[in-house]
């Protein structure tokens, strides 16, 4: 039987890391990006006999692995035990170890793989490394995480709507909020699921406001993917629509509320200021000219009638969002890893781009920071241009990036779109965010890259 243990200091106390790790979405926060794991059965408590069954995906493959609780003492520990899986056995411990205002997080894991002496020979040391990889992640999420909850837990829970919760950035956002003990609530088109969902219809102009009352806080993130294809002239209007229409009738309807929550952050985008070659850009700045500036004014302009009620009014301009788990970066790392990456256009584009986990932290500090209002770049303290971004990314992966993008290819390809999203470029500056006091876990682009691909461990 092989053994491995990992232990952390945490900046809370062991209640506070028991009760993080009991709440639903610390399952999808301590998923590494690198993985593809999808839970089967419904959130379980933490309570002995639960049964806890999930997939992974190993490329063209699905594994099925179920594991039983048992041992749950609250604040101390929990054990998951292979009921059924790839491992021969498999007995995982957490443990939770106080120490005063800080504690201690130790998994140690008993394991043996399928096959006997054989099946160590030869995985016993891949296992070992991926597990390894695994926990320094997970601890290292786990601790940010907890840090950026804990200068607030002396404040009261939020009760907090979304829309566009089950996208990439609302899902991890739910998650978090999740954790840190806020209830989350979501906007859907279809028909609802469970109690924490809400139906509406924003092309049709239907919204229950009965249903809205009560809530602290407003999150708007839904909207039509803006690089899913070519521009037509179909194809703007409604990226145009989906995103105006949806913050209409959402503010319109928090606006006649007895009781409108207190905050509404509605998304935006550095699309706002248009290209603007080497002018560093604040939230002062004025907007640009083209498509993008003028649906970026729009949007953020349709969130006036919320404004007008006295509700505090962000609007997230957010920049390149970059996580593994989709996105840009997603679509880049193949290319980039079979050594097909390059400079795109000339390379001197500027990129202003943020890690996943930082947007998620200032969604929160926004939400819990009363001094913010208005327009704030969600974007990091360090813009690159596009030529230091594909230098930065094949160091990272260790590949070369010789293979250029051609200007004229990219607007051949791609039209106006490729020219406004890949070709063009603003150089922004996060001013509003570092006057109020948030702090970047990973500033840097070469951080967050390597954060990424789990490498910052």
């Amino acid at each position: 039987m092989a053994e491995f243990s990992h232990a952390s200091p945490m900046p809370v106390s062991a209640a506070q890391l028991f009760a993080w790790h009991a709440r639903p979405g610390a399952f999808q926060r301590l998923q590494p990006p690198w993985e593809t794991i999808r839970r089967v059965t419904p959130p379980a408590a933490l309570r002995n006999g639960a049964l806890v069954e999930l997939t992974i995906r190993r490329g063209p493959f699905a594994v099925r692995w179920q594991a039983q609780l048992r041992d749950v003492e609250p604040e101390r520990q929990f054990v998951d035990e292979q009921v059924r899986g790839p491992f021969a056995k498999w007995t995982h411990r957490h443990r939770f170890i106080d120490e005063g205002r800080e504690s201690i997080l130790e998994d140690h894991v008993e394991y043996e793989l399928p096959g006997g002496s054989l099946g160590r020979r030869l995985a016993g040391g891949a296992t070992r490394r991926r597990l390894e990889r695994l926990f320094a992640y997970r601890h290292e999420r786990t601790r940010r995480d907890l840090a950026r909850h804990d200068p607030f837990r002396e404040r009261p829970r939020l009760r907090v709507l979304l829309s566009g919760a089950s996208g990439l950035i609302g899902a991890a956002l739910t998650a978090f909020l999740d954790t840190g003990g806020h209830a989350c609530f979501s906007l859907v088109r279809r028909a609802p699921r469970s109690e924490r969902e809400i139906q509406w219809d924003p092309a049709a102009g239907r919204l229950d406001a009965a249903r809205l009352e009560r809530f602290d806080a407003c999150v708007h993130l839904s909207g039509e993917n803006i690089a899913s294809g070519r521009w037509t002239a179909a194809r703007k209007r409604r990226l145009r629509e989906s995103r105006i229409n949806s913050t209409s009738l959402l503010a319109a309807t928090l606006a006649r509320l007895a009781r409108p929550p207190a905050t509404f952050i509605c998304a935006s985008a550095i699309g706002y200021y248009g290209d603007r070659g080497d002018e560093a850009l604040t939230e002062a700045s004025r907007p640009g000219d083209g498509f993008l500036p003028d649906v970026c004014r729009a949007w953020e302009a349709a969130t006036t009638p919320a404004s007008e009620v006295g509700v505090r009014v962000i609007n997230l301009r957010t920049g390149i969002v970059l996580t593994r788990s989709g996105g840009a970066l997603a679509a880049m790392l193949w290319p980039f890893r079979l050594g097909l990456g390059g400079v795109v256009g000339s390379g001197r584009q500027w990129m202003s781009w943020i890690a996943l986990d930082d947007l998620i932290g200032l969604i929160h500090f926004t939400l819990m920071n009363e001094e913010l209002r208005g327009p704030v770049n969600a974007v990091a303290p360090r813009p690159v241009t596009n030529r230091e971004f594909t230098r930065t990314l094949g160091r990272v992966l260790r590949r070369p990036t010789w293979t250029p993008l051609p200007a004229l290819a990219v607007r051949g390809l791609l039209g106006e779109m490729g020219d406004a999203l890949l070709l063009q470029g603003q150089r922004v500056t996060p001013e509003a965010a570092g006057r109020a006091g948030f702090e970047f876990m990973t500033p840097t682009l070469d951080e967050a890259l390597r954060w990424e691909m789990g490498l910052l461990l």
